[in-house]
């Protein structure tokens, strides 16, 4: 569970790579799959993914290889140790196991943020946005709210977007003629049509996006201008969300270092909750 897990090591090979919808998939299943992906054949990677198996040949010539054979013997050249035996022989049951994927999920963001710029960039994106509109939709729409419950004690005027319909739009026309200049995105599986719509249009428009995304191959890295991703777990009924709801306070950390406001916006805050006896001591 370091710099040197399958999932990094895969993540930092597709990087770089202009790939097709069909390839981010396929690169996402591999990224899922990772500790499994130098033993799958190509029609096994094909059904995994749900793509053809000429796609998965396509996809290792576009990431520089002969074919899927050389892919495949890269990876294996590569693979650690068994994790198994790296674990002493123990077994986990599905609780732990899930508790154990997050917590390789949140190395794998420790390793991304130690090039902090990224994050930092769009710190400054998101202070210097007036007013600074959050988008979340269905399964990312309480990381949307908890970003701006927060983000609205230092920042002067945030909106939060987690609602669709034919009202979302009006209201990424509202917050640009307001004079916003970026907008949060929070984008988890599975991806609503409408925040890629929205993203685009957003985009169309002149926004500056950020995202923080399960996937650097998710649908919305096409109309994001930072991508910031953060693995998900995926081994319960329902996804587990602990490194993008992380992500999202790291952002709002970056955003305060560039607000030079915000610790006193912050201590006027305690000042009132404690008049008002807000919090239980």
């Amino acid at each position: 569970m370091s710099g040197s897990s399958p999932a990094a090591r895969l993540q930092r090979l597709f990087e770089g790579h202009r790939l097709t919808p069909t390839q981010r998939r396929i690169a996402h299943c591999m990224v899922r799959r990772a500790a499994d992906a130098p033993f799958l054949s190509s029609v096994e990677l094909a059904e995994l993914a749900g793509v053809s198996q000429p796609s998965v040949t396509r996809f290792a010539v576009a990431l520089g290889f002969d074919g899927y054979p050389a892919l495949r013997r890269h990876l294996r050249e590569v693979a650690p140790a068994d994790a198994e035996q790296e674990d002493g022989g123990e077994t986990y049951n599905e609780y732990q196991q899930a508790v154990r994927a997050e917590i390789e999920n949140l190395q794998h963001l420790s390793d991304l943020l130690a090039d902090p710029g990224p994050v930092e960039r769009a710190g400054r994106l998101l202070a210097g946005s007036r007013p600074l509109p959050v988008l979340g939709l269905r399964a990312a729409s309480s990381q949307a709210r908890g970003f701006g419950y927060f983000a609205a004690k230092v920042h002067p005027d945030v909106r939060v977007l987690d609602e669709g319909g034919s009202m979302l739009l009006d209201r990424i026309d509202s917050a640009r003629r307001a004079g916003a200049t970026a907008l949060m995105c929070f984008a988890l599986p599975r991806h609503p049509k409408e925040c890629v719509e929205a993203l685009a249009y957003a985009g169309e428009q002149g926004f500056t996006v950020v995202t923080v995304a399960d996937s650097a191959f998710a649908p919305v890295a096409k109309h994001s201008d930072l991508l910031l991703p953060a693995a998900i777990g995926s081994g319960l009924s329902f996804d587990t969300v602990c490194a993008p709801m992380l992500l999202g306070r790291v952002l709002l950390e970056a955003m305060c270092d560039e607000l030079p406001d915000a610790q006193a916006r912050l201590e006027e805050f305690d000042v009132r909750a404690v008049a008002r006896g807000l919090f239980v001591e």
